[in-house]
């Protein structure tokens, strides 16, 4: 090995973000911030125990950066990763989807083992 190969260090590509927003997420997310009430930063997205599957996916303003908390920022947005949500939540998508009934983010997640019936909860 020569001096020269011996001193250059490998660098390692960046990790892919814990969670990626679709364009339409992120116009929605847009919206919501320009009707909040108080000044916001992004979302808030993590889950909670709950549901006859066992977790539920959660979303709320963000206000502020929680300790710990990684941020992902997307087509102008940011979104604020619960840390106890991280390891449910690597590798999916967030998108915003309208239908004739119903409209709201919706969670493409590879972690997901199964749904309830009624989709409000998930199983990892």
């Amino acid at each position: 090995m020569t001096e020269t190969s011996a001193s250059q260090t490998t660098r390692r590509p960046a990790p892919p973000p814990p969670i990626t927003l679709t364009e339409r997420a992120a116009a929605r997310v847009r919206e919501l911030i320009a009707r909040a009430e108080k000044p916001v930063l992004g979302l808030r997205v993590g889950v909670s125990a709950k549901g006859c599957s066992g977790l539920a996916y959660v979303v709320e303003y963000a206000e502020e950066q929680r300790k710990f908390e990684d941020v992902v920022e997307q087509h102008g947005v940011k979104v604020f990763i619960d840390p106890m949500a991280v390891m449910h939540l690597l590798g999916s998508t967030l998108d915003y989807q309208e239908g004739k009934l119903e409209s709201g983010f919706v969670f493409e997640n590879p972690n997901e083992k199964g749904r309830c019936g009624c989709g409000e909860s998930f199983t990892v």
